[in-house]
């Protein structure tokens, strides 16, 4: 299985910009129902990623004011990225290898396409766990 395989046709590529405030960022990750996204600098190129665990380890457990702070001071830079055509063991190692729990995805043009989760690679694992179980039940028991 490969990236494009596990986010098939998601539309939505969620971003911010490097002067965003935290605040607004927060709020936007809220909104979007999302963990985290990918950060563009003033000239367009994508220049790292925030995430919910960035807000909470650099700001709130700071006791730092997320209004006027900048994402560009929290955010997590030159971001590890993976191509639409990369697969799911790559994807596992390098978050274990980084410590990331999100990786962004890039076109063949090196375009940002967006992140993939742990999560998004849990419920394919968790997906063919079960089918492999529901395999193995169906030649213990078979229909009668």
């Amino acid at each position: 299985m490969k990236v494009a395989d596990i986010i098939g046709d998601r539309r939505e590529v969620f971003t911010v910009t490097d002067t965003t405030t935290v605040h607004d960022a927060a709020r936007f990750l809220r909104e979007k129902q999302i963990r985290a996204c990918g950060v563009y600098n003033a000239q367009g190129q994508l220049c790292g990623c925030i995430s919910q665990s960035d807000i909470s380890d650099k700001v709130a457990a700071e006791n730092r004011c997320p209004a006027w702070m900048h994402v560009k001071e929290i955010m997590s830079t030159d971001p590890v990225t993976v191509a639409l055509d990369a697969s799911l063991d790559e994807c596992l190692r390098l978050m274990d290898e980084h410590g990331f729990y999100h990786l962004c995805i890039v076109d063949p043009r090196g375009a940002y396409r967006g992140m993939i989760s742990v999560q998004d690679l849990l419920k394919v694992i968790a997906s063919d766990e079960k089918a492999r179980a529901d395999l193995l039940e169906s030649y213990i028991y078979p229909p009668h």
